[in-house]
């Protein structure tokens, strides 16, 4: 059974270009530099995993023709993965089946809070309107096996809070918020196939990967791919692709990998 992982999104947290159009150094002439927000999905013949609820996700899912989301996991609470949560609904009337949802605690907490009618039915609406719960909660575990689709999920540093990375059966890491690695992870991350890794700007930042800090990471883990995303508009996609080495490139949204 084949499975694709698809980069639904590979901007920072305003995209690129930004809502007022500022392109920054990208050169607007190349549709690689058209980035919406982090999003990313995991496709077989029986799942559609869905990675984040990214603000542009009806635009993403809709490009890339997704008809059917089985499963939602997320990395952290941040609103450029998060608030586009609403989206989901239309999955949950396909079948009249609230979708599952996979989150930490502190992502768990702070969606119920902030997305409460998507969680819990509103006595105070009539049933005739049809606005149910559409989502139930799930806790996210180390390991999750959908089908044929192992999941690994593991924390990394994003700053001041963690962001889970999720390993797909051993061959492929996805990190799209991260600034460190921790020690005690660190073999689940080496020699993988894929690695699909933020990589923000050039200049460094406090929460996450900048180009050079990739460079050195990537010479530790050893990935035989590497794939950078949530990318600033700092970074012109044919000037950074230019800078990498062959097994180094810049992701861009509709990405397709066969894993």
């Amino acid at each position: 059974m084949s499975i694709k992982f698809i980069l639904l999104g590979s901007g920072s947290s305003m995209g690129v270009p930004r809502v007022d159009g500022y392109f920054g150094n990208c050169d607007p002439k190349n549709k690689k530099n058209i980035r919406t927000r982090c999003s990313a999905l995991i496709k077989s013949n029986k799942e559609t995993i869905l990675i984040d609820t990214s603000p542009d996700l009806r635009f993403q899912l809709l490009k890339n023709k997704i008809s059917r989301i089985n499963r939602v996991l997320y990395s952290h609470q941040h609103a450029d993965q998060t608030h586009g949560i609403n989206d989901l609904r239309v999955f949950y009337l396909q079948n009249k089946k609230e979708i599952p949802i996979y989150a930490d605690t502190k992502t768990s907490n702070y969606l119920k809070k902030t997305f409460n009618y998507c969680f819990k039915n509103n006595p105070t609406i009539p049933k005739s309107l049809d606005y149910p719960a559409t989502l139930k909660m799930n806790k996210l575990k180390k390991k999750h096996l959908f089908s044929n689709i192992l999941i690994d999920a593991i924390p990394l540093n994003h700053g001041n809070i963690d962001s889970m990375s999720f390993i797909i059966n051993k061959k492929c890491a996805y990190a799209s918020d991260a600034k460190l690695i921790y020690k005690k992870d660190i073999k689940s991350f080496m020699n993988l196939k894929y690695l699909v890794i933020d990589c923000l700007r050039y200049d460094e930042h406090p929460s996450h990967f900048n180009l050079k800090e990739i460079l050195n990471l990537v010479k530790v883990i050893k990935p035989k791919n590497t794939i950078l995303t949530n990318l600033h508009t700092d970074l012109d996609y044919e000037q950074l692709k230019k800078k990498l080495p062959k097994n180094i490139v810049p992701g861009y949204d509709g990405m397709t990998i066969n894993l």
